[in-house]
């Protein structure tokens, strides 16, 4: 039992001594990175205030978490260090809030906490002047971060969308050319893709034992029809003719012209294979039968479009959606004449969005007498939006996009800047975009070191809960020291 009393001796003795010589050396260490010996350690840095001497400190510029008890270079960069003003860090929990005041509406001011129109919850503003969530910095600091403001401004704002399109046919003037009858192709008379064709020009000789027959059965009225024609009995007569009409109209009901009705009238002469007319003018798109072929009533045989109206196909975005209506001007370039610019106006906005794209299609239709616009030839489309009349506008620049939003940085002067989370609009070709909500007109806002500002934020606040910790943050004592080894 002694024994063992004695290595357990040894081993807390051992433990004892290697964490103060582990404390020794952090103390050593974090000492000497954060406050390195100086010439002058002496004589601290001091500046009366209202308070009374406050200890002066210096900071970096571009390395805000180095802190100084005494001028100097940044161990860093380089630079010179610029003093800490007094009174930035100090804690929240030490000073009185005033009122509560919207993230979002600098107007929206109330007595109480709460959240506001939008659902935001209420930030304080103390007596001093400042939100929680302003920062101060000094003039010096800001001059070498380079800081630039820019005015909020009510102007006129209008964006120009510049998309891509596709030339496509007009799809009411596409006709599909088919065989109402069974039989065998003996003759094409439009026999290649892309031959123009006029409306009633020959398209094909086609043989079918039905059209034989329906000639026949024709021939056959018609000639009853004139035996009967002088029956003393108007019935049989109109019976007759009725035959013959019948007749005639199952030849037209097959696509066989009236010229071809009146030559077998006329002749009296069945003829093997009768001709198809095309029902419109246009191009041949689509062949699909060959001299010889058997075809089946209903088969598709050609397809033909015309070509003298057709579409522009545009892709817009989805977030260009509120600024493009039906009826709206659109100008159209094409590789082929790119001096050339085409005037039209969309007539339809698709009402789904394609998948693959994530782009919603709009219909623009063009005259094309001279077939100077060819189905899949690409297209420049610009659409010019309506202005949007005294709009908050700011540069571009100046606002943070995150992926919980945008922000700002208000210049409220004296050294001191506050983060506003905004609602951005439209923007236009100059960079400029437009403030939905947020800021009001005359506000000024920071264009350039936001990235710096926003570091700045991040690290007062972080000084703010190491330095004024509040009795909740505080763990409770123990009561017996020997339960923070259990």
């Amino acid at each position: 039992m002694d024994t063992q009393m004695k290595i357990a001796g040894k081993t807390i003795g051992l433990l004892v001594s290697a964490s103060l010589v582990s404390a020794l050396i952090s103390g050593y260490y974090f000492g000497w990175v954060h406050h390195p010996p100086h010439p002058g350690d002496d004589h601290k840095g001091e500046q009366t205030g209202e308070k009374g001497v406050v200890k002066l400190q210096y900071t970096c510029a571009m390395h805000p978490f180095i802190i100084r008890d005494q001028p100097g270079n940044c161990p860093i960069c380089g630079m010179i260090l610029t003093p800490v003003v007094p009174g930035s860090g100090t804690a929240p929990g030490t000073r009185r809030i005033k009122h509560w005041v919207s993230s979002m509406d600098p107007t929206y001011i109330r007595d109480a906490p709460g959240k506001d129109n939008m659902g935001m919850d209420l930030v304080p503003v103390y007596e001093e002047g400042d939100a929680a969530n302003q920062i101060l910095i000094d003039p010096v600091t800001i001059q070498n971060m380079g800081v630039r403001l820019a005015p909020v401004e009510k102007r006129n704002i209008s964006r120009t969308i510049r998309t891509v399109g596709l030339v496509a046919y007009d799809e009411p003037r596409q006709y599909s050319v088919n065989s109402k009858v069974e039989g065998w192709v003996e003759m094409l008379h439009v026999n290649a893709t892309g031959q123009p064709v006029r409306q009633g020009q020959p398209l094909l000789e086609i043989y079918s034992p039905d059209l034989v027959a329906a000639q026949q059965e024709y021939l056959l009225a018609l000639a009853n029809s004139k035996r009967l024609a002088a029956n003393p009995y108007p019935e049989i007569a109109s019976g007759a003719g009725r035959l013959l009409e019948a007749a005639r109209t199952r030849l037209s009901y097959w696509d066989i012209d009236e010229p071809q009705i009146a030559a077998l009238t006329e002749t009296g002469q069945i003829r093997k294979s009768m001709t198809l007319y095309s029902p419109n003018g246009g191009v041949v798109t689509m062949k699909k039968v060959v001299e010889g072929m058997r075809v089946m009533a209903g088969e598709e045989l050609l397809q033909i479009a015309d070509l003298s109206r057709v579409w522009v196909i545009a892709e817009l975005y989805e977030h260009d959606l509120p600024l493009v209506r039906v009826g709206q001007s659109a100008t159209v370039e094409i590789p082929s004449a790119p001096d050339r610019k085409l005037q039209g106006r969309i007539t339809y906005i698709y009402p789904s969005v394609e998948n693959e794209s994530r782009t919603v299609k709009a219909r623009i239709e063009f005259a094309n007498p001279g077939l100077e616009l060819k189905p899949e030839m690409y297209a420049n489309v610009i659409i010019a939006t309506s202005a949007q009349g005294d709009a908050l506008v700011v540069p571009g620049g100046a606002v943070l996009r995150s992926g919980k939003g945008a922000t700002v940085f208000v210049a409220l002067g004296e050294g001191r800047f506050e983060p506003r989370v905004v609602q951005t609009g439209m923007s236009d070709e100059a960079g400029n975009l437009q403030i939905l909500s947020g800021l009001k007109e005359g506000e000024k806002v920071v264009t350039s070191a936001q990235f710096m500002l926003d570091s700045e934020s991040r690290l007062q606040e972080v000084l703010r809960k190491m330095t004024a910790p509040t009795a909740a943050d505080v763990p409770p004592a123990a009561e017996n020291p020997e339960d923070l080894f259990k």
